[in-house]
């Protein structure tokens, strides 16, 4: 499968920035399961400082918002090739040790609510796939999704509490208690073309453990499924913090407006 994605995020000060900087991670890369046939990057009211591979393996960018701007653009686009494969990215590299997603973070550490949804899993952790299949289940039936009732900082803890969340606290829940059943865990943050539209509102998340025998596997417990030919993956790390899309400071800027358009469809041969 052939996607064509447009993703615009702008934002707007209601003073003039006198100084700025965002972290930026939103270029993709060929991996398993897909290839980058073209991507580009446009700025406006900012520049490219630095770009560099973090220590998650993430392609990464560096801007700086151009003085006295009230408002800086971010304009990707590009072409992916996409191709199913089960949702198995395979063996782990890069930089991070395995060990380092079994600990927990602040987004991710189980309380009482995440440890009672991990004790209805009914099946032996011999069963590997199974029991994570059934606590992915088992996520999404307690955590309703409803957008609007959470926010980028909230915890998997507050949110398994609350009942209520969207992809990134079903993503932190899964993977607080992935981690504390003994499966290496981590975030993972992309594109996904929805079957009943083009325009979205936002980026996806989802997750991916590592089974031994078959490396990384994903879990999209958002949608009950594992990632197929409809994702694109861009970053990953031990939680939304090290995968967010964009991050930054800016000091002067009074309040600020963010805006977000997004179109992910599919390409056919003839277009």
């Amino acid at each position: 499968m052939r996607l064509r994605i447009e993703h615009t995020t702008r934002y707007e000060y209601s003073k003039p920035v006198a100084h700025g900087l965002q972290r930026l991670r939103l270029t993709p890369k060929s991996t398993q399961g897909q290839k980058v046939l073209g991507w580009q990057m446009d700025l406006t009211g900012g520049r490219v400082e630095a770009e560099y591979e973090d220590h998650n393996c993430n392609r990464t960018t560096l801007i700086s918002v151009e003085p006295g701007s009230t408002g800086i653009s971010v304009h990707c686009h590009g072409l992916v090739a996409t191709s199913g494969s089960s949702g198995v990215i395979g063996q782990h590299s890069g930089h991070m040790p395995m060990w380092s997603f079994l600990g927990q973070s602040a987004l991710t550490r189980p309380g009482p609510k995440v440890r009672a949804i991990m004790a209805a899993v009914d099946l032996p952790r011999s069963d590997v796939l199974a029991m994570l299949h059934r606590l992915s289940a088992l996520v999404l039936e307690n955590v309703r999704y409803a957008p609007g009732e959470t926010e980028v900082h909230t915890a998997a803890e507050e949110a398994a509490a609350l009942g209520m969340g969207v992809c990134q606290d079903h993503a932190h829940i899964f993977i607080g208690a992935a981690r504390a059943l003994g499966v290496p865990a981590r975030y993972v943050s992309g594109y996904l073309m929805m079957n009943d539209r083009i325009e979205q509102e936002a980026t996806h998340a989802w997750t991916e453990v590592h089974v031994d025998g078959l490396g990384w596997v994903g879990f999209d417990v958002s949608n009950g499924i594992s990632p197929d030919e409809r994702y694109v993956r861009v970053a990953t790390g031990r939680d939304y913090r090290e995968a967010a899309p964009i991050t930054g400071l800016s000091y002067g800027a009074g309040e600020s407006l963010l805006q977000v358009r997004l179109a992910v469809e599919q390409q056919h041969a003839d277009q």
